[in-house]
């Protein structure tokens, strides 16, 4: 469905509540989804973030298959009231033999200017404590995409609001092995503040920042064109992580800057669900909220 108010106009699809547009003044800012190099625009991950080891979780003695992200990508939502926007509900989350879980799961879009606020909604309707991981994957166009540049734009990391005294180096100790963590090759390094963009920034596969663990949180990234000037901003002050990826491919035209709570699995670990990194966890008939904005930059 298509929704517009103020400067935004969006397009949400019921499959997965996912994002498929945002226009700001005629231009689109999200990626299309052609296959030939991603065919999502902006999933809703969840339970997991990131993959299982061996695509596999372990609750209480039993295992469950999970694929990478979760299924809430590939569920069918419904439209329900919601005054300051819109939002979607999960329809069918009854799902035994992979999550053992009973829950409500709610997507919310609101706009105000030129800022989109994606809320998440978790609750846990079951009678025990409830494991989840939820994130953010939105892919966005790079301005001017031309493959015969060198660098195609730039991300800038900040710690809050931005501004100089802000500026973040964030400090990188993983790297990804068949879609698990592993010790990042050569011991752990920093990013620049403003990272170029090129044809092998994403050589090695996803960039993770994993918060809180090193100091120099990362609440704020911004996207930012050839010029360096700032195209948009996507600012979450509850992540755990961060992912900056692309798929490593020639032409590739656009970048995901993603915001998680929670993170895949180190390689090797089969755990309990409770133990993973970064776990979220909700009493009996409690919820669980998370939410990150998208703000286009006036012109």
């Amino acid at each position: 469905m298509t929704y517009s108010k103020d400067n935004l106009t969006i397009e949400i699809s019921e499959h997965g509540a996912e994002l498929t547009s945002l226009r700001c003044g005629g231009r689109e800012y999200l990626w299309n989804g052609d296959p030939a190099y991603w065919n999502r625009h902006s999933p809703v991950l969840f339970p997991v973030v990131g993959k299982p080891y061996n695509n596999q979780l372990h609750i209480d003695g039993k295992v469950y298959p999970m694929k990478q992200h979760g299924f809430a990508r590939d569920s069918e939502f419904e439209q329900v009231n919601y005054g300051p926007g819109i939002c979607f509900r999960m329809i069918d989350t009854d799902r035994p033999d992979v999550y053992p879980y009973r829950f409500n799961l709610e997507v919310a879009y609101v706009i105000q200017g030129n800022t989109l606020t994606v809320s998440w909604y978790v609750e846990n309707q079951g009678g025990q404590k409830m494991y989840y991981q939820i994130g953010a994957h939105p892919a966005f166009l790079l301005p001017d995409y031309d493959a015969n540049d060198q660098v195609h734009g730039y991300v800038r990391f900040y710690d809050n609001y931005r501004s100089d005294e802000r500026a973040v180096s964030p400090l990188l100790t993983s790297a990804l092995e068949e879609g698990n963590r592993v010790p990042l090759s050569g011991g752990p390094c920093r990013l620049p503040h403003e990272l170029a963009l090129t044809a092998e920034t994403f050589a090695q596969d996803a960039l993770m920042i994993e918060n809180g663990r090193h100091g120099q949180e990362v609440s704020q990234i911004t996207l930012c064109d050839k010029q360096g000037r700032v195209v948009l901003s996507v600012d979450c002050y509850d992540a755990d992580a961060y992912g900056v990826w692309a798929p490593h491919k020639e032409g590739c035209p656009f970048v995901c800057l993603e915001p998680w709570q929670g993170i895949c699995d180190s390689k090797g670990f089969t755990g309990d669900i409770s133990e993973r990194d970064m776990i979220r966890c909700i009493d009996s008939h409690d919820h669980g909220h998370f939410e990150y904005t998208i703000t286009i930059e006036k012109s």
